[in-house]
């Protein structure tokens, strides 16, 4: 059997009671280690599972899926995955190759960003397409992320900005030389996720067009959200640009048009109250 278990967003003991018997009665355990982290940390989880942890990275899981596979119809294999299992996609293709193998597969749930979210007062009903900011380089920088934000704006619906992680990853050059040395780790941060959508808004203008997103656009960032640590704040896109949330992992909402009651709870949380309030107005008139 293969277990797909979530880990839920916060430490280790955020698992639940069934995955938790399920990883125990695993003969393999992998956590997979790249889509998202975990603040407690791998010796953490380990301890409390009282499990040995393989790290399962991106080449493991997307090239070398059949070794996790491996005796999983005679054998329990786990599979653990920060917040729920099907938070990504790659997690749906090792489902699919477990079918074509003959295993069989059994999910256990958790608490997803995609939920959590809720934990500032936006009603998760009134959000729409989900959307990826990746670190811009030099020679690329992708702008389809702020045309989708737009259309939710115009649906008065909020957007929820998952912010890039780099683990494991190479450079160019090391990439082409065919040379497994991997760059430090990256979390992108609100400040930076802010940065990059002021800057399109920049281009937008100088192209003519008037955008939807503005620097006065209501936003909030959450950082660790579901750890005990977890911030979060409220404010204009330019105030998000500027606002210490701390360490990973960071996440970034665009509202729309926003219900009084989610207003009342965004003020709880606002950089500035003595401006929140008038800058949200504007959009809600």
């Amino acid at each position: 059997m293969l277990y797909l278990i979530g880990l839920g967003l916060g430490d280790a003991e955020d698992i639940t009671v069934k995955g938790l018997e399920a990883v125990r009665r695993c003969g393999r355990v992998y956590l997979e280690a790249y889509t998202s982290v975990l603040p407690a940390g791998r010796e953490a989880l380990e301890k409390f599972y009282g499990k040995e942890l393989i790290l399962a990275d991106r080449e493991m899981v997307e090239q070398e899926a059949d070794s996790i596979l491996k005796d999983a119809d005679v054998s329990d294999v786990a599979f653990l995955v920060v917040g729920d299992p099907f938070g990504a996609t790659t997690h749906s293709d090792l489902v699919l190759r477990a079918v074509n193998l003959g295993i069989p597969y059994r999910v256990i749930h958790n608490a997803s960003i995609m939920n959590a979210v809720g934990c500032c007062g936006l009603q998760l009903y009134n959000f729409g397409e989900t959307v990826s900011i990746v670190f811009w380089t030099d020679t690329w920088k992708p702008e389809s992320f702020f045309d989708k934000i737009k259309k939710n704006r115009q649906n008065g619906m909020h957007t929820l900005c998952l912010l890039d992680i780099k683990v494991k990853e190479q450079s160019v050059e090391n990439l082409m030389k065919g040379r497994k040395v991997y760059e430090p780790p990256r979390y992108m941060s609100v400040n930076q996720a802010a940065e990059q959508l002021l800057a399109v808004i920049q281009n937008r203008r100088l192209q003519g067009e008037e955008p939807e997103i503005t620097e006065n656009t209501i936003c909030v960032g959450l950082a660790r959200v579901g750890a005990q640590d977890q911030k979060i704040a409220s404010g204009t896109l330019h105030q998000m640009s500027t606002v210490e949330l701390g360490g990973p992992l960071h996440s970034m909402i665009v509202t729309g048009t926003m219900h009084p009651l989610e207003l009342e709870m965004l003020k709880l949380f606002s950089v500035d109250s003595s401006t929140f309030e008038n800058n949200a107005f504007q959009r809600n008139t």
